[in-house]
């Protein structure tokens, strides 16, 4: 009886601060943020485009993070804490998990350095048009 007890105040205190806004990093929020969408690049349109297909499934569209990766969208990502080198370095090396509890990125297979670069433009744009940057 009281593993069941102990388990549902568990689970309230959970429900509590996902509502509070107070969930750890790492638990999906429930709403997806409103994103403006920048004026792009030639390179940031096909950057957009490489972002789509190789980090939208754990990063979001838009860069606002799934249940399996963060978003760009946080001060995190900006250059002066992750520069656009660190953008390279978790794309072809994969990166030991440090800001949120997703688990360590392994690397990612297929991506060029030239679509890195296009990525890191698109994501940068991302974030200016967001007020970040």
């Amino acid at each position: 009886m009281g593993g069941k007890t102990l388990t549902f105040g568990a689970a309230a205190i959970l429900i509590a601060l996902i509502a509070s806004g107070l969930a750890p990093h790492g638990i999906a929020d429930v709403t997806q943020p409103e994103v403006a969408q920048p004026k792009l690049s030639a390179k940031g349109i096909f950057g957009k485009l490489a972002y789509d297909k190789f980090c939208a499934e754990c990063h979001g569209q838009n860069g606002t993070g799934t249940d399996k990766g963060p978003p760009f969208l946080h001060r995190y990502y900006l250059p002066g804490h992750h520069g656009d080198g660190a953008f390279h370095v978790a794309v072809t090396r994969g990166v030991r998990t440090h800001h949120w509890r997703f688990g360590d990125m392994k690397p990612v297979p297929g991506v060029t350095e030239m679509q890195v670069d296009m990525i890191v433009e698109y994501v940068r744009a991302l974030q200016k048009a967001n007020g970040l940057h």
